[in-house]
């Protein structure tokens, strides 16, 4: 039990530190283009913003997602990587089908997959928000500044 919460917990600190990460690769890529998502028209490159941070988010999430997989792989929880991927994706989604169940060994493993990936949409759902948050403030300080 102690080894899987260790483990769990270990899992869920590297993802996190995914997500931040990524949360600072986006505030760089912001940062960048900023003069051009300032500038005149503000609306098309809002849409580029959610597009591109919806891709972002999806590679995030998929990197999670990759690194249960693989640990569980490597323990030799699944015999495939398509079932060890599977059942990754399922648990840290917390769609939780429960047609492919971990064995009685590993099962905290499967609840705490699903507890990272509640966590990690919430900090996707952060990164969305204020990404857009962000871009449409400075859109409308170069407004104010130009009336």
């Amino acid at each position: 039990m102690f080894i899987q919460i260790a483990l769990g917990t270990a899992l869920m600190l590297l993802s996190i530190m995914i997500a931040g990460v990524s949360f600072w690769l986006m505030e760089i890529w912001l940062m960048r283009y900023r003069p051009w998502l300032t500038r005149e028209p503000h609306r098309p490159k809002l849409i580029i913003v959610l597009c591109v941070a919806a891709v972002w988010i999806t590679l995030q999430m998929t990197a999670g997602v990759w690194l249960w997989a693989l640990t569980m792989l490597g323990l030799g929880v699944f015999d495939t990587m398509e079932l060890s991927v599977y059942f990754a994706l399922v648990a840290f989604t917390t769609l939780g089908f429960g047609d492919v169940l971990l064995p009685v060994e590993w099962r905290l493993l499967g609840g705490m997959a699903a507890a990272n990936g509640l966590l990690n949409i919430g900090l996707v759902t952060a990164l969305l928000v204020e990404a857009l948050r962000q871009v449409r403030l400075q859109q409308l300080e170069m407004l104010k500044g130009e009336t």
